[in-house]
C-alpha cells in the first residue's frame, strides 16, 4: 500500500507483537476473569523493560539514537500514570475505556506524522529489518488469507492459554493474578522477547527498544481500553494491583527515562540490574501467593528500597552523563 517501512515498524510490528496480550485479555473478559485482564497487562510491561530489555542488552548495549524512542518513554510513563488515577476507584469503566482508545488513536496518528521527519539512517534501518519478510511482491489475497489464518489460530490459542492457565493456577494453589502477572504476562510477551532479541544481535538497536517503549504503550491504551469497553461486566482492580502492581509497572517504566536518555545508551550493566529486578519481583510474587509470613516485608522492601535505589543509581548516572557532555562540548568549543 506504499506505507513506508518505518511506520510499518512503529505501528504493525510494535502493535502486532501485542495481539496475544489482547487475544488472551478478550476471553478472560468474556470468561469473567478480570484478575486475569488486569495481570496480563501489568506482567506483560514489567517483563518487557525488565526482562526483555535486560537480555538485550546483555547481548549488546542498546544505543538509542531514534527521537520517537526517547519521546515515547515520557508517554509510556504518562500512560502508567494515568491507568493508575483511573484505578483508585478500584475499577475500569466504560469512560475510562474509552479514554485509553482514544489516547492510542492519538498516539498512532501522532507517531506516523513525526516517522516522516525522522533521519534516512532511521528509515534505512526499518527498512533492512523488514526486508527478510518482502521476498518478493506478496499476492495480496494469499496475505489477506495468512492474516485472517493468524487471527483464528491467535484467538484460539488465547483461549487455550487461559484455560491452561486458570487450571494450573487452581491445581497449584496459586491466585490467578499471580498467574496473569508472570506465566501468561510471560508467555504472551514472547513475539517482543523474540523481536528485540533479533533487532539486537542484527545491530537494530533502535527496533529492539521501539518494540518493547511502542508494545508497552499499546498494551495500556489498546489492550485494556478494548478489554474494558466491551468486556460484559465491569473490570475490576485487584487490591493487590493497586498495592504493588500499579507500583512497580510505573516505577520500571520511570526507570527507563534517564538509562534511554544517558548518552541513548542501555549498557550491560544496566540490563543486569533490570534482570535481578525482574527476579526479585517473580519471587516476591511467589511468596504472596504462598502467604508466606516473608512476602509483605520483601514487598515493602522492594517498593520502598530496591526499586527507589535502582532509580537513584540510574538517575545518577544520567546526571554524571549529562555532566560529562557538557564538559566535551564545552571542550570542543574551545
Amino acid at each position: 500500500m506504499g506505507i513506508s517501512p518505518l511506520v510499518v515498524g512503529l505501528t504493525i510490528v510494535s502493535f502486532g507483537t501485542s495481539s496475544p496480550e489482547l487475544a488472551v485479555s478478550l476471553g478472560a473478559a468474556w470468561k469473567g476473569q478480570p484478575d486475569l485482564v488486569i495481570g496480563n497487562a501489568i506482567g506483560s510491561n514489567i517483563f518487557n523493560v525488565l526482562f526483555i530489555l535486560g537480555v538485550s542488552a546483555l547481548i549488546t548495549p542498546l544505543v538509542v539514537h531514534q527521537r520517537l524512542v526517547r519521546l515515547d518513554v515520557p508517554i509510556m510513563i504518562g500512560t502508567c500514570l494515568a491507568l493508575w488515577a483511573m484505578s483508585l476507584d478500584g475499577v475500569l469503566g466504560r469512560i475510562d475505556a474509552a479514554l485509553l482508545l482514544t489516547g492510542i488513536i492519538a498516539y498512532t496518528g501522532w507517531a506516523v506524522h513525526l516517522s516522516r521527519r525522522e533521519s534516512k539512517e532511521i528509515a534505512a534501518e526499518y527498512a533492512d529489518e523488514l526486508k527478510p519478510l518482502v521476498k518478493k511482491k506478496p499476492k495480496l489475497m494469499v496475505q489477506l488469507g495468512w492474516i485472517v489464518l493468524g487471527l483464528v489460530l491467535c484467538v484460539l490459542g488465547a483461549q487455550w492459554m487461559v484455560e491452561g492457565a486458570v487450571k494450573v493456577a487452581r491445581s497449584l494453589g496459586f491466585d490467578e493474578l499471580i498467574i496473569g502477572l508472570t506465566i501468561v504476562a510471560a508467555g504472551t510477551s514472547l513475539p517482543e522477547l523474540a523481536t528485540s532479541i533479533m533487532a539486537a544481535v542484527r545491530g537494530h538497536r533502535d527496533i529492539a527498544v521501539g518494540n518493547v517503549v511502542g508494545s508497552n504503550i499499546f498494551n495500556i491504551l489498546a489492550i485494556l481500553g478494548l478489554t474494558g469497553l466491551f468486556s460484559p461486566a465491569t473490570v475490576n482492580i485487584p487490591e493487590t494491583v493497586l498495592q504493588f502492581g500499579l507500583p512497580v509497572m510505573t516505577a520500571v517504566s520511570l526507570a527507563c527515562l534517564p538509562v534511554v536518555f544517558s548518552h541513548h545508551r542501555i549498557s550491560r550493566w544496566e540490563g543486569a540490574l533490570f534482570l535481578g529486578l525482574y527476579i526479585a519481583y517473580v519471587v516476591y510474587l511467589v511468596l504472596a501467593s504462598r502467604n508466606s509470613d516473608g512476602a509483605q516485608p520483601f514487598g515493602n522492601i522492594m517498593i520502598w528500597a530496591v526499586i527507589p535505589l535502582a532509580c537513584l543509581g540510574l538517575a545518577v548516572g544520567f546526571v554524571r552523563s549529562v555532566a560529562v557532555s557538557r564538559k566535551n562540548q564545552a571542550n570542543e568549543d574551545l
